[in-house]
């Protein structure tokens, strides 16, 4: 049997964390610049400013990731949650999300949030499963 291990990113690992993002973000032509910017530098981005990334390996290889970014003290956002289009059906995002979920609970972060586009029909399905209570977005620009 194949198992799904969940990693602590490294910069290693940095061609496989844009190659899960590309893959989905291109495909629904949701890609901005400032996934460009994270995805070129995350390390900086997000784990120097006190974030986790997480990748999912599946029989050797890097199949999906999840990132948890600080937005204050006690909130973190979850971003570039992705799983490769072949080993998706293997439970593998949900299994990412309960690791940053359990990540944020060892670290005392109060709240996590995420922002999603509803074009994203089973990721919108995941996040409700997973507890994530959806909420009109509020532009305070």
């Amino acid at each position: 049997m194949k198992k799904i291990e969940i990693i602590d990113y490294q910069e290693i690992y940095h061609d496989d964390l844009k190659k899960i993002s590309y893959e989905w973000l291109k495909k629904y032509g949701l890609l901005e610049p400032e996934d460009e910017k994270m995805l070129n530098n995350p390390k900086k981005i997000i784990l120097d400013q006190g974030g986790f990334i997480f990748l999912a390996k599946y029989n050797e290889e890097i199949v999906g990731t999840v990132s948890l970014m600080k937005v204050d003290c006690y909130t973190f956002e979850l971003v570039k949650i992705g799983v490769l289009e072949k080993y998706r059906g293997l439970n593998i995002g949900e299994i990412l999300i309960r690791k940053a979920i359990d990540i944020a609970r060892e670290n005392k972060i109060k709240k996590i949030i995420l922002f999603s586009n509803h074009i994203l029909k089973h990721a919108l399905d995941l996040y409700k499963r997973m507890g994530f209570k959806e909420v009109e977005f509020q532009d305070n620009t």
